[in-house]
């Protein structure tokens, strides 16, 4: 079967949604920044989370980073169901869930349960996302409107992840464990009003569904990243054992696409990344992600932990990034069909990188006016390249195929933040502990502590106290510092790197 054949519909129960489409579309961005909020909500929580549970640094990494991880894997079983018995029971399951463990979470008494928990949020925020794509696909049926509809959706998944250290650093002056509750009243009027107003999606019960097919993409894109995430940093496991699960998830996602070929009807039809715009658009979300949450992890810790911020006044030096975000997501749906697919992706990843290049000169010193128009750039930048790449993707397939196209645009979406936590995270700590010399007074016990991270060193120098805390302090912020250049560079290659390949590969429009 093509993409543009469609499976019987045995019960068609939706009625025309369209008088309501704009209602929907706001229900369906306050579901996504739940989602998005929650992926970088901990951000600026870091050092408040750090001195209430006390988690090791592989914990603290995993706590951080097994939210992302866990959706990515389960984004194309989840959209894939959602296509063959209907997105709206979906949504409503992952609003429970999600309100469950946003609960269980908040109430965590040691690592571990937290870190269950965020695991369960991720199963939750699975459910959902590649319902708000799809939906928004089969409610907007004019390209015009959906051009707007996901402009304000792009920027919605932008300003979630940026408005996410920004809600942290407010809440956390209050309890670390009300990042996670807050959750819980928005979803008692979200969970009604979806139950009223979404519209169920056509079931299509005669549709074989690959479930071998979406347990090989679960596990493959599980151990893919789990594997590359332990390659780099090596927390939990020797680097050749984390290599060898890396090659067993690339193992299983090669005999996932071998079997995508040989079915009739398959669970993903990869035959989409033979379209250049199609490829060029999932490569770009990933990457653009990729950039925008990892570097706001890093940027974070310099704002609180390097230039002494406190949580809400770091939170409030980063909302140019929100607001730009926002404003870059809506008028990108203007920009696009005037100046192209081609130019609107590859200028925004430019920018990003442009914006990016002023931090290679920063020291330990504020400052507060150029850092603003960095946050303004990235914000905009890269929002405007995520709208291109949606609007590509989307564009892409039929309504039946929607929420598979969905799921791997979001699938990309979280390989990106968790992959940008992951990697530039651990580039930062692998140029941070070198950079950091044995400090006179503190002992090598103390010293190796400081060396996990900027955290851990405020921690240890705070205990130590006096001049030789404030010593070791001073040295592990010029450390962090020059750990932070060494990632600035590596995302401004990267990023430069897309965007000349963008504007080479892609036709003109």
């Amino acid at each position: 079967m093509t993409v543009t054949q469609a499976a019987p519909l045995v019960k068609i129960t939706a009625r025309r949604p369209g008088d309501r489409r704009w209602s929907i579309l706001v229900l369906l961005c306050l579901a996504l920044l739940l989602i998005t909020v929650d992926a970088t909500v901990l951000h600026i929580a870091v050092p408040a989370l750090t001195a209430a549970l006390e988690p090791s640094a592989v914990q603290l990494l995993w706590i951080i980073d097994v939210y992302s991880l866990v959706v990515a894997p389960l984004l194309i079983m989840f959209g894939t169901l959602g296509d063959k018995y209907g997105r709206k029971r979906l949504v409503l399951g992952g609003f429970v869930l999600f309100g469950l463990a946003s609960a269980g979470a908040a109430f965590a008494p040691t690592p571990l349960t937290l870190i269950l928990f965020r695991a369960l949020l991720g199963v939750g925020g699975a459910m959902i996302m590649p319902a708000t794509l799809s939906l928004i696909r089969q409610v907007f049926t004019d390209r015009r409107e959906r051009a707007i509809a996901l402009g304000v959706w792009s920027a919605v998944a932008a300003a979630g992840a940026a408005v996410g250290p920004l809600i942290g650093g407010v809440l956390v002056g209050f309890w670390w464990g009300a990042v996670f509750l807050i959750n819980v009243p928005i979803l008692l009027v979200l969970l009604p009003a979806a139950a009223r107003l979404l519209p169920d999606s056509p079931v299509r019960r005669g549709r074989p569904w690959d479930g071998a097919g979406a347990a090989l993409s679960v596990l493959g894109v599980l151990l893919l990243a789990f594997g590359l995430k332990e390659a780099g940093s090596g927390t939990l496991m020797p680097r050749w054992a984390s290599v060898l699960v890396f090659l067993a998830g690339a193992g299983l996602l090669v005999a996932f696409v071998r079997r995508q070929r040989r079915l009739a009807v398959p669970l993903l039809d990869l035959g989409l990344f033979r379209r250049r715009e199609f490829a060029t658009g999932v490569a770009g979300v990933l990457l653009g992600v990729f950039a925008l949450v990892g570097l706001q992890l890093m940027l974070a810790q310099y704002l609180q932990l390097v230039l002494g911020d406190s949580p809400v006044r770091a939170a409030l030096r980063m909302l140019p990034l929100v607001l730009s975000a926002v404003c870059g997501g809506l008028a990108a749906a203007h920009i696009l069909p005037r100046v192209g697919l081609r130019a609107t992706m590859s200028g925004g990843l430019g920018l990003v990188a442009l914006a990016l290049s002023p931090t290679l000169s920063w020291g330990v010193e504020g400052h507060p006016l150029m850092l603003a128009v960095c946050f303004v750039g990235i914000g905009f930048g890269v929002q405007v390249a995520l709208l291109a790449a949606s609007d590509t993707i989307m564009s892409a397939v039929p309504e039946s195929r929607a929420g598979g196209a969905a799921a791997i645009e979001e699938t990309a979406y979280e390989l990106g933040a968790g992959l940008g936590v992951a990697v530039l995270g651990t580039i930062t700590a692998v140029a941070y502990a070198p950079g950091l010399p044995a400090v006179a007074g503190v002992p090598a016990a103390g010293m190796d502590e400081a060396r996990q991270s900027l955290a851990s060193a405020a921690h240890v120098a705070h205990q130590v106290g006096g001049s030789a805390g404030g010593a070791l302090l001073d040295a592990a912020r010029w450390a962090f510092v020059n750990a932070l250049h060494t990632t600035v560079v590596v995302s401004v290659v990267l990023l430069s790197l897309t965007a000349v390949a963008v504007a080479v590969l892609l036709r003109r429009d």
